[in-house]
């Protein structure tokens, strides 16, 4: 009766329950989850396609689809472009889909920072002189002019009777003249 030692450089390539490779459920989801990732890809337009790390086989693959007109020729061609899509950088294309479809975060965190500033401008005088010392070389005149036009407007809309629509001209106006700053 012999019994086996388990190796331990063999355990290290094991996963928690055991296994040397992927299920194949887990296969079958990868598979899903790249064919649905081409589904979208379909959807796109030629400018954003071009602008995403595909193969020249993927991205004909993908316009063929775009111009198949019968339904079980579009599915055929998707399963294709699916089957293609596992040797695409997935990863890379779902992250700028992400940024595409939700903005990036950086952009985002911009324009809070200056929808912030605009409100504090809007409040303390303080503001504007820490504005014109972070940014010398910016037009102090139209800043000022801006800012009192934005509170003019902000009083005028404090008053407004309920059902009136308030004016946002003046304070829209200042938020683009701090991103044209900022840019």
């Amino acid at each position: 009766m012999t019994s086996t030692i388990p190796d331990p450089a063999s355990e290290a390539e094991l996963d928690e329950n055991g296994y040397d490779r992927p299920s194949k459920s887990q296969i079958k989801r990868d598979m899903h989850a790249l064919l649905d990732l081409g589904k979208q890809l379909i959807e796109l337009s030629a400018d954003r396609l071009k602008q995403l790390p595909l193969s020249e086989r993927l991205y004909e693959a993908i316009r063929l689809a775009q111009r198949t007109p019968s339904r079980e020729g579009k599915r055929r061609q998707t399963h294709f472009v699916g089957k293609l899509m596992r040797d695409a950088p997935a990863d890379e294309i779902r992250a700028q889909l992400d940024v595409w479809e939700n903005g990036s975060r950086e952009e985002t965190a911009a324009m809070h920072r200056l929808e912030t500033l605009r409100d504090r401008l809007l409040t303390d005088d303080d503001a504007l002189t820490e504005l014109l010392n972070a940014h010398p070389d910016a037009d102090a005149q139209a800043l000022r002019a801006t800012i009192r036009a934005a509170r003019k407007e902000a009083q005028g809309n404090a008053a407004l009777q309920p059902g009136q629509e308030p004016q946002r001209k003046h304070y829209r106006a200042l938020f683009q003249a701090l991103k044209a700053l900022s840019a």
